[in-house]
């Protein structure tokens, strides 16, 4: 039975991500290009449309005082860099994002190296099916992470490839879009 979605519900689904480098955010969607609104995100300029929660680990960080794109590399601002934006991601399919925004919690984003998956699965889904609640069917899921099949399996098949969005050599992430909302679930690896 799933639960109802509430803000406090949402907060405990992302206790997800408490042990990982991600940060989480929803935006309400204000243009018909949604890159708009994820580089809102990626500015920090935003807050979630339900006044419910969102994570960012880089809030209170120096870096982020001092550019409040961090950690951001850059964020797409003119109809150029949409198109760049555009084709450093693809499109997921919904069958794919549950085990993607499961393993997005997972340092390394690795399930052979988390020593505690088997126990931890049936909460781990528990709470990336409530994440998932909230964005109906007909939303569209992008992520910047290469995969192999036509629907991955992200427990199966480890993130490997990825188009940095950050600053760091590496990060992984999802972008959930429809007509109400834009959000973006990313993890960093600052390794």
């Amino acid at each position: 039975m799933m639960t109802e979605l509430t803000a406090e519900a949402w907060a405990d689904a992302l206790e997800l991500y408490r042990y990982s480098y991600t940060s989480v955010s929803v935006v309400r969607r204000e243009h018909e290009e949604w890159w708009l609104d994820a580089a809102a995100i990626m500015r920090g300029r935003t807050s979630d449309p339900r006044g419910w929660r969102s994570l960012d680990p880089d809030e209170d960080e120096d870096e982020r005082r001092d550019d409040p794109l961090f950690p951001f590399a850059e964020a797409p601002t003119t109809p150029e860099d949409v198109v760049r934006f555009r084709q450093r991601v693809t499109e997921l399919p919904r069958s794919a994002v549950q085990s993607l925004v499961v393993v997005l919690g997972i340092p390394g984003l690795e399930v052979a190296k988390a020593a505690d998956f088997g126990r931890d699965r049936p909460e781990m889904e528990r709470r990336a099916r409530l994440i998932l609640s909230r964005f109906r069917h007909g939303t569209r899921f992008y992520s910047n992470v290469g995969w192999k099949t036509e629907s991955p399996d992200f427990y199966e098949q480890p993130v490997r490839l990825t188009d940095p969005f950050s600053r760091y050599g590496w990060d992984a992430g999802l972008i959930a879009v429809n007509d109400a909302e834009v959000a973006m679930i990313w993890y960093f690896d600052p390794t």
